[in-house]
């Protein structure tokens, strides 16, 4: 893809002698979902902390818009516009829904060294927040302590945090994990709405959301890329039903 927002070529990382993630190069494109799939062990893991800045690849090269990104921090990939969601629930229980977006929201200040000044005196912080509490379906529940949450809400409100920063591009970790029929539904009713303005990244182990949701798939297995396209031709693919999808996709 000439316009994609996310480029990776050639993406490896080792441990040891280990291939966590081998030779991988795949395209994310604004109005996009790309999902990628695989059996535990595969690699998706290890990929996206790349992407994210949290693992610095062994070797290949990593673009965003078009800029190198291969190796930052990632507070560096975050203020280039890359928010990220996580396996693992990861809000502050003991905030208000509201009060973990602003403090997301807080990190695209130019500085955070006004210690003496409320938080809620920064409007377009507050704004920020409550778009993001919008955008993920928590409108009307941001006053709710997040503990009080469900669990589906609160994967929203984890959402909800990351776009309280205003990323052009999401990396969203299995974020229907541990939901039920409904909070999932909600769930993929959410990343449809954000394709429209991000690029999106999804690695997620739900088939029937998958397949409800991405334009593009990749399929990876022991570190390798097995194959990738739209998700009609991985769901025909005979090594992708073999390797990952099961026989009982052919009857589908």
């Amino acid at each position: 893809m000439a316009d994609a927002a996310l480029r990776t070529e050639g993406l490896s990382r080792f441990f040891g002698g280990l291939a966590a993630v081998s030779d991988v190069s795949l395209a994310c494109a604004t109005g996009a979902v790309h999902a990628v799939i695989g059996p535990n062990g595969a690699g998706k893991s290890t990929l996206i902390n790349m992407l994210s800045g949290d693992l610095v690849p062994s070797g290949g090269r990593i673009e965003l818009f078009g800029e190198d990104v291969t190796g930052l921090r990632p507070e560096q990939v975050s203020q280039r516009g890359v928010g990220r969601s996580y396996q693992k629930t990861n809000v502050f229980l003991g905030f208000s829904a509201f009060e973990n977006c602003r403090l997301a929201a807080q990190s695209r200040l130019p500085t955070s060294m006004r210690f003496f000044r409320r938080a809620e005196r920064y409007e377009q912080v507050n704004r920020a927040a409550e778009r993001a509490l919008e955008a993920a379906g928590l409108g009307a529940r941001g006053a709710v302590i997040a503990a009080a949450l469900s669990h589906g809400e609160q994967r929203q409100l984890e959402v909800a945090m990351t776009l309280a920063a205003e990323p052009k591009v999401l990396l969203l970790d299995e974020p229907l994990a541990g939901m039920g029929a409904e909070e999932s539904a909600r769930m993929v009713a959410l990343i449809r709405a954000l394709r429209e303005r991000h690029a999106i990244l999804l690695v997620e182990h739900d088939m029937d959301a998958v397949f409800a949701v991405a334009d593009v798939l990749t399929v990876m297995v022991n570190g390798n890329v097995l194959a990738s396209g739209a998700p009609a031709q991985i769901r025909a693919n005979p090594e992708v039903q073999q390797a990952y999808l099961g026989e009982e996709a052919q009857h589908e």
